[in-house]
């Protein structure tokens, strides 16, 4: 078996350690099961692109160990390669999973809607490349990705009955970009599903990992801050005189979901989320809350694509999350991190509003 195999191979590289112990009460185990069913989208299309079919195909074990059927598969039309996976929870006979309580949160999810991030592989690299510069210039709304995964997700919404308690939507890298603009597209209609974001890059750039003075840093942020409220304050008025709401402002919706951010201060792709929540909370302890609301609803692109009639959300603010940092040395935008045993995490809630 080549090293590649062995990486995507559930019982050489997965969580399998769960399968005996599971607890859906336990944040870990939960987080574990989340990136695993992400992990079974990136070897569903592994399989796909070496014909592993039957018996050969590796992308079962990664759902099926904890109970769960395939019963979707998200397909990009452009290359045809698969960037998301929809799965089912079967109850086994046994009913080994510990927990009996009513609360949606301790329960185990009865869908998953899971999508991969980059796959670097010459039949998937070309369109995941497009799609990586289109998540760079806040542009990935308007792709087929988004188009099929939410109308997957508002299907299987629908297929409950119109409950959402107990369906999980998760990522990896542009998988968790997809996750999060789908996330906030259902909020507008007051659907807050539980949310896994794993490594969600955060485009901009690096502060935190390029400048290590602290003072330059704030300085940096407060001028941004300023520029944007400024301009969004202009621009408002010309558009909306005598008004002191932004047309359409899906903000107060927005505040009620709380995703989980799962983040490694070594990762330059998602390490600025650290940055961007530490500065809204110093704001708004500094008492310039409207400045704060002005920066989470808006970017500088997002208003200047509005002002010329361009629909634009910068997805990646947010105003609340329960950031999961990693602890532990590990590869720094890996998945398997995120399901690794004895992982040392720390967990901050933001929510402001």
């Amino acid at each position: 078996m080549t090293k590649s195999s062995e990486k995507e191979t559930f019982h050489l590289s997965g969580p399998q350690y769960l399968t005996k112990i599971l607890d859906w009460s336990n944040a870990s185990h939960r987080r574990s099961i989340a990136a695993s069913s992400v992990k079974g989208v990136y070897i569903l299309e592994r399989d796909r692109q070496k014909n592993r079919q039957g018996p050969d195909a590796l992308a079962p074990p990664w759902w099926e160990s904890f109970h769960f059927i395939l019963i979707e598969t998200l397909v990009d039309s452009k290359d045809q390669s698969i960037f998301g996976a929809i799965y089912q929870y079967k109850c086994p006979n046994n009913n080994h999973h510990s927990t009996t309580s009513s609360h949606h949160n301790k329960n185990p999810p009865k869908y998953v809607i899971a999508f991969r991030g980059t796959l670097l592989k010459p039949k998937s690299a070309y369109q995941d490349l497009k799609l990586d510069l289109r998540v760079i210039v806040h542009r990935l709304h308007n792709s087929t990705r988004i188009t099929i995964g939410l109308q997957a997700v508002q299907n299987i919404v629908d297929l409950n009955q119109g409950s959402y308690n107990d369906i999980w939507l998760a990522g990896h890298s542009l998988g968790s970009t997809i996750s999060l603009i789908i996330g906030r597209d259902m909020v507008k209609n007051n659907i807050n599903l539980e949310t896994y974001l794993f490594n969600p890059p955060f485009a901009s750039l690096p502060i935190e990992k390029i400048i290590n003075n602290s003072t330059l840093k704030l300085g940096i942020r407060c001028a941004h801050s300023v520029v944007t409220a400024g301009l969004s304050f202009a621009i408002n008025m010309v558009m909306s005189p005598g008004s002191t709401n932004q047309p359409n402002d899906t903000f107060p919706k927005l505040c009620g979901w709380v995703p989980y951010l799962f983040v490694n201060k070594s990762d330059p792709i998602c390490s600025d989320y650290f940055g961007y929540f530490e500065y809204l909370e110093k704001m708004i302890e500094s008492g310039s809350d409207e400045i704060a609301r002005v920066v989470t609803r808006n970017s500088l692109q997002s208003i200047l694509e509005t002002a010329i009639g361009r629909e634009s959300e910068p997805s990646q603010n947010l105003p609340s999350a329960h950031m999961i940092t990693n602890l532990s040395p590990c590869t720094s935008h890996g998945l398997s991190q995120w399901w690794a045993p004895g992982l040392q995490c720390n967990y901050k809630r933001y929510k402001f509003w």
